[in-house]
């Protein structure tokens, strides 16, 4: 969905920025990823499979799934933990991962071919995927009947009008993905800021009729229907407060809350209000889904070297890990996995003014050295135009629509990493070396977070930059980096962040981080000119769409080297012995698919 690890928008990939394998936060939507594959080579995401309009429930039977048991999450990065489950705030990896598959039903949602492992999207809530008018500036969505509470109260379409208006509190849900899409396509929705706001009226351009929803939108919207799948366009009991709803949520899925501790534990059970028949995709096979955040890696990781029975999955197992399992012979339960993502250094446009200097960070970044030192594997977890000249330094990440790999020339040199042309292009600024100073800050709560940056911080002034970088210990890099009052991020010129599609679309990639004002758009990069581009590609027909986010993409990163793509996401998997089903999710980001893991 957006950000990865810290992505989980819920706070965006970094790693590589800072610590290893930093789990992705945006939500993100992609293709299919079967659990049977491993591979050390850097793997494309496919397309997702289409959509099913006509998908009734219940979903397809996955082949020797078992009822019953009880499955173990550990999430072991720091960053993976939610801080809240409210809807409204959801846009991470992590966060998106357990809310779409476990939680909250939305107007639509992503189902698995259990033979092919394709992703199609298909109703959810809603009776089919929605009815747009021809241009697409008004969508229809009828509800079903049946979708219960886990209190056994009916849903109602005015508590899913209720949990579409609360997208549009972007002071409560300042990272959430209304800011990106509630907001600039309802019709007043730059205007609206939820029901909660002072002075608040009925939100007009959500419209109820019974069980019918019309939205009406401010500009074509032809991916309202993929948009349908956030928790975000779920509903929300009308009584609920913001922000105490994100600790104690209650659920429309197969799976409830028994207790949650941000950010540490989660448990979930099942819920017996929901009820199979209405839901083409989720499954109820295990008893209780334990969700463990924040522990050590290395403890997470050896849960499933050579293990007999464990009924444990590990959503991110760091490099070094792996190959010490690897080179042990104990690797089979680990399974490399793609993920449709990308990181990034960001310097500060308002800083940062030169488009030389900008260019010369890309050749100042020294890519391998950094994922090295911070745990992860070239080629194998972290990949760009460094290990493999195919994939290209853009923005968009392997597999989206209208992306073409490329690497662009600056004075006659491909982007790698090379001190001496990084040099040469602070010369061509007018600084000599040592006199323009970068800083940035860096997660500090790992030795692989603290030997990424030392080595990032050699890089620079091996290209002749001075450097200052500030240890963070408090949190998440983008408690930082999104936060213009934060006292680091007033000392700091190098921002981060990390980003997933949120469906197969470049309109999920590239405005998130380039449009002005974009919640991760950390950089403040602001020119009208692509702003003005963003829009008119956004009323083009669909089929012209994604050609021409593609061209900007290269226009933008030819004319203003806005942002430095500092890697390419694949991430490692541990699978219990005992866990059957296990597929890699990239419709989220790359996580594990909850819906039809079981316990064999």
């Amino acid at each position: 969905m957006g950000k990865a690890g810290y992505m989980r928008r819920k706070k965006a990939l970094v790693a590589g920025i800072s610590a290893a394998a930093l789990a992705l936060t945006l939500a993100a939507c992609g293709g299919s990823g079967g659990g049977d594959d491993k591979s050390d080579g850097f793997t494309n995401v496919e397309g997702a499979g289409g959509k099913n309009p006509d998908a009734k429930g219940p979903a397809p039977e996955v082949p020797g799934a078992k009822t019953g048991g009880d499955i173990t999450v550990l999430a072991p990065d720091p960053d993976d933990g939610p801080t809240s489950l409210d809807p409204a705030g959801l846009w991470s990896v992590t966060d998106n991962a357990i809310a779409q598959d476990l939680l909250f039903r939305s107007l639509t949602t992503w189902q698995q071919d259990p033979d092919t492992g394709e992703y199609t999207l298909v109703p959810d809530l809603a009776t089919d995927l929605g009815t747009p008018n021809s241009d697409f500036t008004e969508w229809k969505f009828t509800l079903k009947d049946g979708i219960k509470w886990e209190n056994g109260d009916p849903v109602t379409a005015e508590e899913v009008k209720f949990g579409m208006e609360r997208s549009f509190d972007a002071d409560t849900f300042a990272t959430g993905p209304g800011t990106s899409y509630s907001k600039p396509y309802f019709l007043g929705g730059d205007k609206y800021n939820g029901p909660y706001a002072s002075g608040a009226k009925d939100f007009p351009a959500i419209q109820v009729d019974g069980n019918t929803l019309t939205l009406k939108m401010a500009k074509p919207f032809p991916e309202m229907d993929y948009y349908g799948i956030f928790p975000a366009m779920g509903p929300v009991p009308l009584d609920a407060k913001a922000p105490d709803y994100g600790l104690k949520p209650l659920s429309t899925g197969p799976y409830k809350i028994q207790s949650y501790e941000p950010n540490q534990k989660l448990v979930l059970v099942k819920n017996d209000q929901w009820d199979p028949a209405t839901d083409p995709a989720r499954h109820q096979y295990a008893d209780t889904f334990t969700f463990e955040f924040g522990g050590d890696p290395t403890v997470a990781a050896k849960t499933v070297e050579s293990d007999s029975g464990s009924t444990t999955l590990v959503t991110n197992v760091e490099g070094q890990d792996y190959t010490a399992a690897k080179q042990a012979g104990n690797d089979q339960n680990m399974i490399v996995g793609p993920q449709p993502c990308t990181s990034f250094v960001m310097p500060n446009y308002d800083k940062v003014k030169e488009l030389q200097v900008r260019q010369a960070l890309a050749f100042a970044y020294p890519y391998e050295d950094v994922w090295s030192a911070a745990g992860e594997l070239p080629g194998v977890t972290r990949a760009n135009g460094v290990t493999d000249d195919t994939l290209g330094f853009g923005l968009l990440p392997p597999g989206m629509a209208g992306r073409k790999a490329w690497n662009p020339e600056i004075d006659g040199e491909t982007i790698q990493y090379d001190p001496e042309h990084a040099k040469q292009l602070l010369k061509e600024a007018g600084y000599d070396p040592g006199e323009y100073e970068v800083s940035f800050v860096y997660d500090a709560t790992t030795p692989q977070g603290k030997a990424g940056a030392e080595q990032r911080k050699l890089g620079y002034e091996k290209s002749g930059f001075s450097v200052k970088m500030y240890p963070y210990t408090a949190g998440s890099l983008y408690d930082v980096w999104t936060d213009p009052n934060n006292k680091l991020y007033k000392k700091i010129n190098l921002l981060g962040t990390a980003w997933c599609q949120d469906w197969p679309s470049p309109a999920t990639f590239l405005p998130p981080i380039l449009e002005t004002g974009a919640a991760y758009n950390t950089g403040n990069f602001s020119e009208s000119s692509v702003d003005d581009q963003m829009n008119e590609i956004r009323t083009l027909p669909v089929d012209q769409q994604a050609d021409a986010w593609g061209e900007l993409e290269q226009k933008v990163m030819t004319d203003y080297q806005p942002v430095i793509n500092v890697g390419y996401y694949q991430g490692i998997f541990g699978v219990g012995s005992g866990i059957g089903g296990f597929n890699n999710d990239t419709t989220v980001g790359g996580a594990p698919d909850y819906r039809t893991t079981y316990v064999k």
